[in-house]
């Protein structure tokens, strides 16, 4: 997309009003779990990096072969930095069972990034927030200990968020569908049906479509064509 750019915004999203953790994690399994910080990693400087995370699946998004297909929006303070859109290794039958799929997937690339980050000798501020749309899903893996599941690759997606959870590494809720912006990623659009969901991430250039005064106030001349 040539007339793309991509919004470089450095302020920090607000998430107080979200709950740090949904359950008791006393479980014998979880109560002792706790993030792995890297011993060779340079000491932390400069502001700390907030990082939230959207993602999604898609059931049977492949009509050929069946597979969901999982996506995953990255984003450093308000910046989208990384995005992840790939058709899932396994054919799954129900949209729970793929959501946990890629609930996991979400939960690796966490944790990889934080532990890049800490390489970097970035400081990262806190567990990294993780929202989906599927509430299912977003309460099993929160209630990982009490949760039962009848197919093994699910039950281990499930424990593997949990987990991540339990050791303050994500902080994972709820978010409605419709707000949810890797939707883009997940499923097949046109751009007028997604034209507001792209138009926060993106910011477009002035020739092809001024943008409003408030975007202008906002963008600055931070920008950096895509």
């Amino acid at each position: 997309m040539h007339h793309a750019a991509i919004k470089i915004r450095t302020d920090t999203p607000d998430h107080s009003n979200i709950p740090v953790k949904l359950c008791d994690w006393e479980c014998p399994c979880c109560a002792h779990e706790k993030e792995e910080i890297p011993l060779d990693a340079p000491a932390p400087k400069g502001k700390p990096v907030t990082m939230t995370l959207f993602f999604d699946a898609n059931l049977h998004h492949d009509l050929v072969s069946g597979k969901s297909v999982t996506g995953i929006l990255h984003r450093l303070k308000k910046t989208p930095v990384d995005w992840h859109s790939k058709s899932q290794s396994t054919v799954e039958t129900a949209t729970f069972g793929s959501e946990h799929v890629a609930a996991r997937t979400c939960t690796e690339q966490v944790i990889d990034l934080r532990l890049a980050l800490r390489h970097l000798g970035v400081p990262v501020n806190g567990p990294t927030m993780v929202l989906g749309d599927n509430e299912s899903v977003i309460n099993s893996a929160a209630i990982v200990p009490h949760s039962k599941m009848h197919k093994r690759w699910v039950a281990l997606s499930c424990h593997r968020v949990g987990h991540a959870v339990a050791a303050g590494i994500v902080n994972i809720h709820h978010i409605p569908g419709k707000k949810n912006p890797v939707d883009l990623l997940s499923e097949h659009w046109d751009l007028p049906s997604v034209w507001n969901m792209m138009k926060p991430l993106l910011f477009w250039n002035w020739k092809l479509m001024a943008p409003s005064a408030e975007e202008a106030k906002e963008g600055g001349n931070m920008r950096i064509t895509v």
